[in-house]
């Protein structure tokens, strides 16, 4: 029986869709985690506790494992993951991604120098390690500019700057969410030309280093700032032949510039007038619980996908099974305590959802973007066409009432 090791953070989302995954594959699992996740540690599946701040090391402690028990693939579930996958893999001879690649969709400022290295598409951008040269770089791309670290994701610490004024009080801001998230005060920042338009999202497998599109969703509401808090994904996109192509070809040669050769790749672009530019690209699948949008063939989940291409179990067919479907990132509309959640049984009830999901529970503490990282949940939507499925999704969303006191 093929044997996976899973790399699970201790706070992913995802664990129960991976796990679940595995098992109606028939694999063994065992998870790889910075705790003992409870979801992840029951009935018979075994449990290596690593630190994954800490990849040469955790990848040591799984390579170790594999000299005990037979690992056929190691698999990351989310960013904190990736680089641990990829040194344990090359060690093991599993299929894998390139470490120094997947380091550099780990780090904006190397990413962006690859890219350039290899004129893909993407925002002028600078790198600033100070107030000062944050202005500088600002000045010579033209205002507005979008400043960011170059070591968080999902739009964490992301901020449009629209004068050189505002600089000082941003940087500041930054640093510190950086310096709270763990990550030293010192990281430099990224400083890029904010591209006007529409925005999208990829979804992608790469096998023996060509990039197959599983999806592209598009991101109807506008993501001009100050903050670039993501909400609804639908799919398949809207957008005219020529500009998917772009975002094809822009998607296809980031992937190729880093060496991404074989697993899951999520990506964002911006688009305008049928021209992509390249915002994001990292090696694992999209985040949060929006996987669940998704269904291949015959109904087969992306994380099944995922676990077969890693294993080596034939795929037959990556043709989406729905006519259209989407997914809303419920957004934390101020910071506070959570008391309680209502409407979500009307908001279940709406014609086209298939499923509403609150992830974060009554007596928390909600921080949103830029400082936070988290969303309240997620709905999911189905239907005939895109414009059904959006239309779904506003409709649960407004069924939803949010009592947040104030700390």
């Amino acid at each position: 029986m093929a044997h996976v090791v899973l790399l699970l953070h201790s706070e992913s989302y995802r664990a129960a869709d991976f796990l679940q995954a595995a098992r109606q594959l028939g694999v063994d699992i065992t998870v790889a985690s910075d705790r003992r996740n409870p979801v992840a540690g029951d009935g018979e599946d075994g449990v290596i506790e690593i630190h994954l701040t800490e990849p040469e090391i955790a990848a040591s402690a799984i390579v170790e494992y594999a000299a005990e028990t037979a690992v056929d693939a190691v698999v990351a579930v989310d960013d904190q993951g990736v680089a641990t996958a990829a040194l344990a893999s090359e060690e093991l001879g599993l299929a894998h991604n390139p470490p120094s690649a997947v380091s550099a969709t780990r780090n904006k400022a190397v990413m962006r120098r690859q890219l350039a290295t290899h004129d893909v598409a993407q925002p002028a951008f600078r790198i600033a390690e100070s107030v000062s040269e944050a202005q500088f770089a600002a000045s010579r791309l033209g205002y507005p500019v979008v400043v960011k670290p170059v070591s968080l994701s999902a739009s964490q610490g992301v901020i449009r700057v629209d004068k050189a004024a505002d600089m000082p009080g941003v940087v500041e801001r930054i640093r510190s969410i950086v310096e709270t998230s763990g990550r030293g005060p010192e990281d430099p920042l990224l400083v890029e030309r904010f591209i006007s338009g529409a925005e999208v999202a990829v979804e992608g497998l790469v096998r023996g280093g060509s990039l197959e599109i599983l999806a592209i969703f598009d991101k109807p509401d506008p993501l001009d700032g100050p903050y670039f808090e993501e909400t609804i994904y639908v799919t398949p996109s809207r957008l005219p032949a020529k500009a998917q192509e772009a975002i094809r070809k822009v998607t296809a040669a980031a992937a190729k510039s880093l060496g991404l050769s074989e697993g899951p790749v999520h990506a964002e672009l911006r688009i305008k007038d049928s021209q992509a530019w390249m915002l994001e690209i990292a090696a694992r699948s999209i985040g949060g619980l929006c996987a669940r949008s998704l269904r291949f063939g015959l109904g087969v989940s992306l994380e099944q996908l995922i676990l077969r291409h890693a294993l080596g179990i034939p795929i037959h067919d990556l043709a989406r099974t729905d006519a259209a479907a989407g997914v809303m990132m419920l957004p934390i509309p101020r910071a506070g305590r959570l008391r309680a959640v209502a409407g979500v049984d009307q908001a279940r009830a709406v014609d086209g959802v298939a499923g509403v999901e609150i992830t974060i529970a009554p007596g928390q503490d909600l921080v949103p973007l830029p400082e936070g990282s988290r969303y309240l949940g997620f709905v999911f939507a189905r239907g005939r066409d895109p414009h059904a499925v959006e239309a779904a999704l506003r409709a649960a969303h407004a069924e939803l009432e949010f009592d947040i006191e104030a700390n």
